[in-house]
């Protein structure tokens, strides 16, 4: 493991480098189904350094409603004065809540306090068997720490126990979307905003309300730090090694990071984008810059998905097998083949959509591609970036 250079300064969770957001602007249109942002980053003089593929790591602060929400349910003033959950220095809870206490998960130790506390006369006795573990996950998904307060109102906590039955606020990650060589004291994010109701109640993504909603641009400061990632990394800007990159939705991050680094580098080897989201219309994020990258040689390919712009859907795995030929010549070339974004069904359906290729145009057997996708892998040709 290499030690940092003499002289530069090592951020990390517990001495994060202090920003401000310099610049925020929508990514999409007001048509959208969810809300989409760009955020640049004033590093300043701080030093910070990172790489394409890292992620940023940003500290949050939780939202001073909600925060009055739960101090109000538990019967609290807000002047209080607690142990800081991560510096334990002694604040009113007003603040350990807003800057330390992760409010919107429950933790068990705040659902066992609630039984022992209303003698077992609550709902979240009965789930709290092991044989209710899937209705009690059930029960929870979409309630924060201010529900159960509502919902067991005998149940009383002085300022301290309450503390001691909450979890840390802690670091959120994001996929860095610039190249340091094309902004020097600067580091974009690309972030979709998380907002859904439930239970009647709008609620928000923790640090991605924040960027959103809460910071105002030059003026908040912004704890974060970089998370190296080392295994989604840009061959040497000589090699003639071809990439395919498939990001879609806010998985596009880290390939805008790519393509600033090859411009600037001059980077050989060709270079193949796909991007997916709900409608060119609205969710076609950095166009203009996608497209002078098409222009200039800088990106060889560009394959857009839109998936509600016509009457089937069409997703980034569809674009893929549309263009299976080309693409199988690609991987023939020794292209490395890098996936960001969505893990629990995009990652999914592009695996198999690689696996249909690489049987089809490769003329082999189920177990045949498995077995190539695996050489893939051990030769660090599949990259992911998945979350």
């Amino acid at each position: 493991m290499s030690t940092p250079e003499v002289g530069k300064p090592v951020y990390n969770v517990k001495n994060p480098c202090i920003a401000k957001v310099k610049r925020m602007f929508n990514l999409s249109g007001p048509d959208a189904p969810k809300h989409t942002a760009h955020y640049e980053i004033d590093l300043g003089a701080s030093g910070l350094e990172y790489t394409p593929g890292d992620s940023l790591a940003v500290q949050p602060t939780n939202d001073p409603a909600l925060v009055d929400d739960t101090l109000a349910a538990l019967g609290f003033s807000g002047t209080e004065i607690v142990k800081h959950p991560k510096t334990a220095a002694e604040v009113p809870i007003r603040q350990a809540l807003i800057e330390g206490a992760l409010i919107t998960e429950i933790d068990n130790k705040l659902i066992k306090a609630i039984i022992e506390k209303t003698e077992g006369d609550t709902l979240l006795a009965d789930l709290s068997v092991p044989e209710k573990k899937e209705a009690l996950k059930e029960y929870l998904w979409g309630r924060f720490v201010v529900d159960l307060l509502l919902e067991n109102p005998i149940a009383k906590f002085t300022p301290e126990e309450f503390m001691a039955t909450q979890k840390k606020l802690n670091i959120r990650l994001y996929s860095i979307s610039s190249s340091q060589k094309a902004h020097p004291t600067e580091v974009h994010l690309t972030v979709a905003t998380v907002r859904y109701t439930s239970h009647n109640r709008a609620r928000g993504g923790v640090a991605s309300t924040f960027l959103a909603e809460r910071v105002t641009p030059n003026e908040t400061l912004i704890p974060c730090f970089v998370n190296h990632g080392k295994g989604f990394r840009l061959p040497e800007p000589h090699e003639e090694t071809p990439i395919i990159m498939c990001g879609p939705g806010t998985g596009i991050a880290p390939f805008r990071a790519f393509l600033e680094e090859r411009k600037a580098t001059s980077a050989k080897g060709k270079a193949w984008l796909f991007f997916g989201e709900v409608s060119a219309k609205s969710c076609f994020f950095y166009k203009e810059e996608f497209e002078a990258y098409l222009a200039d040689g800088t990106l060889t390919k560009f394959s857009t998905a839109w998936s509600r712009d016509q009457a089937e859907k069409i997703y980034v795995q569809h674009k893929m097998l549309e263009n299976s030929a080309e693409l199988w010549a690609w991987l023939e070339q020794g292209s490395i083949f890098y996936v960001c974004g969505d893990a629990s069904r995009m990652a999914s359906d592009v695996d198999k959509a690689l696996h249909t290729i690489i049987e089809q145009e490769g003329g082999k057997t189920a177990e045949e591609a498995a077995a190539y996708v695996h050489a893939m892998k051990e030769a660090k040709r599949y990259r992911r970036d998945v979350y």
